[in-house]
């Protein structure tokens, strides 16, 4: 069995609205063969809680007005680390960069066939780790001016 064309449809519309609001590593699998409950995952991250709530009510937005999905059931809003959101069809599953690591859903759902997303969510590969880079290097360069200021 394969993901529903309604399904895809879903997939694609919520990784444009996420990579329009600069989502990290956008992926999709087509779960449908080893899970009865749902056809799809949508993963996405961002590096911090607000951007996390704003790519989540961004794809909501996008399905409701495009496609007229709500989702069923929304999860993890309150902390905005971990959002879930069930439209039956499709699982969009919002992380914090840092969460995203650390529970490595990719990990689990590798097996899984990848389901190809439009162009600007397929640029969206590896901007975790050029964000997280970019931030260590920011870090550094602000001890060394503490340091130099110590020195004085």
């Amino acid at each position: 069995m394969t993901a529903t064309d309604r399904a895809l449809e879903l997939i694609s519309a919520a990784a444009q609205a996420a990579a329009d609001k600069l989502a990290h590593d956008i992926i999709a699998y087509d779960v449908s063969d080893v899970l009865a409950i749902t056809d799809a995952f949508l993963l996405a991250s961002a590096p911090n809680d607000r951007q996390v709530k704003s790519i989540v009510d961004a794809i909501e937005e996008r399905l409701a007005k495009e496609l007229g999905a709500k989702p069923v059931r929304r999860e993890g809003d309150r902390e905005a680390r971990w959002v879930l959101l069930d439209y039956v069809d499709i699982v969009v599953h919002v992380q914090h960069s840092e969460d995203r690591v650390f529970y490595a859903l990719e990990r689990l759902w590798k097996d899984c066939p990848e389901i190809e997303l439009p162009a600007d969510a397929q640029a969206t590969k590896g901007k975790a780790a050029e964000h997280a880079q970019r931030q260590q290097a920011a870090d550094e360069a602000s001890e060394l001016r503490e340091l130099g200021g110590e020195l004085r």
